[in-house]
């Protein structure tokens, strides 16, 4: 079992003291599996965000979903895929979502103060890599944090 490593402050989290990741760009985070379907969940900003880029509007790309929160829209696929995956690239890498950035990654809320990192086997760019540490998912929380911000404005 991997041990959580703990990082204090006004927002605690814990993250795997032990994990190796480096991105193969398999694209298989992008769409649905034969185990599984996923919902590529937004924060309203970062539909905004993509429909600014884009070009297009929201409801081209993304429908609304209930029950997600503080997600509220998922983006639509075709064939299974992401609408915005072109070969095994995203054509809106630059300001692709918060649960894109952090695949295989995903940040959970246990209390007000306090999240958990976690992480899907399912990546088979899990175990490969680098070793991730304490700096790697302080940047991601930091991001989380600063999208959260824009999302309340």
């Amino acid at each position: 079992m991997n041990k959580l490593m703990l990082v204090k402050g006004p927002y605690e989290f814990v993250y795997p003291e032990i994990v190796r990741f480096k991105c193969e760009k398999c694209a298989l985070c992008c769409g649905d599996t034969s185990d599984r379907v996923r919902r590529i969940l937004l924060l309203e900003v970062e539909a905004e965000r993509i429909s600014h880029f884009t070009g297009k509007s929201m409801f081209s790309f993304a429908e609304r979903v209930v029950g997600f929160e503080p997600y509220v829209f998922q983006m639509k696929k075709t064939g299974g895929k992401c609408v915005f995956l072109e070969g095994s690239l995203c054509s809106v890498y630059c300001v692709r979502p918060l649960i894109c950035v952090f695949y295989p990654f995903e940040l959970k809320r246990i209390s007000e103060n306090r999240f958990a990192f976690g992480f899907t086997a399912e990546c088979p760019a899990v175990g490969k890599g680098r070793m991730l540490g304490k700096s790697y998912f302080e940047r991601l929380f930091a991001r989380f944090m600063r999208v959260m911000e824009r999302d309340k404005k």
